[in-house]
């Protein structure tokens, strides 16, 4: 028995559905998009490709590290050996590295960008007549006893000289070398005299308030010969504060 719902499609209504049919196929065709390719087909060998947007990164130059102060002191047994253990017949006390905490780095605070230079640090003294010495090795370029004149002011106050002036230093000739001299003031002790000089690839820092001890001291180590210039007095010996030399400044 035949299902009541399904019904013959009359003949008369068979061209209608055709044409329906035909008009569907041809809307889906007509909806695809023009510029598409095809599943499986390539481009003409001819087509050009998209060049690519990407940047190719380019190479950073790296920034010179600049220059720190070292706050450690390595061992220097050379620096060590350049100080006497006697001067004049006094004994001079030249204690080992690990025995004081101060390093290049903090000695160089006295001596601005120079300072930054220093690479290893010795200290000595004498209890009575006080007298203190600190000895820095410096790396190339190194300095000239001329070349410390901007930092005497800071070597002072590190050494206990009240303010921060230059104008009481003088470039001096003692015993045939230069050196910067400055003598005391009022936070220092009477007859303190205070020396700053550079030679071979050494800075050096000395206060004492025995001047004989400090000269003969100075003359025990390395030192900047100083250009032969004419006698300043009849015979030709230094003067007790030493012989005059031009400023480098042109000051006093």
């Amino acid at each position: 028995m035949s299902n009541p719902s399904l019904r013959a499609v009359p003949a008369r209504f068979l061209p209608v559905l055709a044409l329906t049919a035909v008009a569907v196929l041809l809307a889906a065709c007509g909806s695809q998009d023009p510029t598409s390719t095809p599943q499986g087909s390539s481009q003409p060998s001819g087509a050009s490709q998209p060049a690519s947007a990407t940047p190719q990164p380019t190479a950073t130059p790296l920034p010179t590290p600049l220059p720190t102060p070292q706050y450690t002191n390595p061992p220097d047994r050379a620096l060590a050996r350049l100080i006497p253990e006697r001067v004049a017949g006094t004994r001079i006390t030249i204690p080992d590295r690990e025995e004081f905490a101060l390093t290049p780095g903090d000695f160089g605070a006295a001596y601005g960008d120079l300072g930054l230079q220093f690479t290893a640090l010795q200290v000595a003294y004498v209890v009575e007549p006080r007298l203190s010495l600190y000895v820095a090795r410096v790396s190339d370029p190194q300095p000239t006893t001329r070349e410390l004149e901007p930092y005497l002011a800071t070597a002072g106050q590190y050494v206990g000289i009240a303010g921060l002036h230059r104008k009481e230093w003088r470039y001096r000739r003692v015993d045939g070398r230069v050196t910067w001299m400055r003598p005391e003031d009022n936070a220092t002790a009477a007859g303190t005299m205070i020396y700053t000089w550079a030679a071979d690839g050494y800075v050096f820092l000395l206060i004492g308030v025995d001047d004989g001890l400090n000269r003969a001291l100075f003359r025990a180590l390395p030192g900047e010969r100083a250009a032969a210039t004419p006698s300043s007095s009849p015979s030709g010996s230094a003067s007790p504060a030493g012989s005059a030399l031009p400023s480098p400044s042109g000051s006093p």
